[in-house]
């Protein structure tokens, strides 16, 4: 029996339900909405609303907590400089769930975990901001190669080569 056992499994084991949740409370930070499964979403809701509770105090421990989630640092300046102080005069409850209903794939109940004051325009990619998505995408691109030469090297094409000055000469 699971006595005093709190929280979700989400069938994975520890280290990966971990990992997990530092990958989405990541991309909430960045997006400041994300969506996911509706169980994923009520199990992620508390953990994330205690990183904006010390994102809002700002000392030097509570970055180190929060960095200890988020390991990017750009992650954590956001959240100490820009979501923190949005929430300053607010006692809790940054973070709301929409329900979106079952996913087309396998029926899974969706939802849209989001921070109350979600704005779209707001939520900016990082990339777009700074106006190096252009290059980026010209650079993933991949390059086109040539149309490979039928089989058959110099004589197959000799012969077409043959063919064409044959026609010429006859006209």
């Amino acid at each position: 029996m699971r006595h005093g056992q709190r929280g979700r499994k989400l069938g994975r084991t520890t280290s990966h339900r971990l990992a997990m949740f530092r990958n989405q409370l990541a991309s909430l930070v960045i997006h400041e909405r994300i969506v996911t499964t509706l169980p994923k979403a009520k199990e992620l809701r508390p953990i994330a609303e205690k990183l904006v509770t010390r994102g809002k105090g700002g000392s030097v421990a509570d970055r180190r907590q929060v960095s200890r989630v988020l390991q990017d640092r750009d992650h954590v300046k956001k959240l100490f400089d820009d979501i923190g102080p949005r929430f300053a005069d607010r006692a809790g409850g940054y973070l709301r769930i929409v329900k979106l209903g079952p996913r087309q794939g396998d029926g899974a109940e969706t939802a849209a975990l989001q921070f109350v004051d979600y704005d779209p325009a707001r939520a900016v990619e990082p990339e777009e901001k700074a106006g190096a998505g252009d290059k980026k995408a010209a650079k993933k691109a991949p390059a086109r190669k040539a149309p490979a030469k039928k089989a058959g090297g110099k004589k197959a094409t000799a012969e077409r080569a043959g063919g064409k000055k044959e026609k010429k000469a006859r006209a």
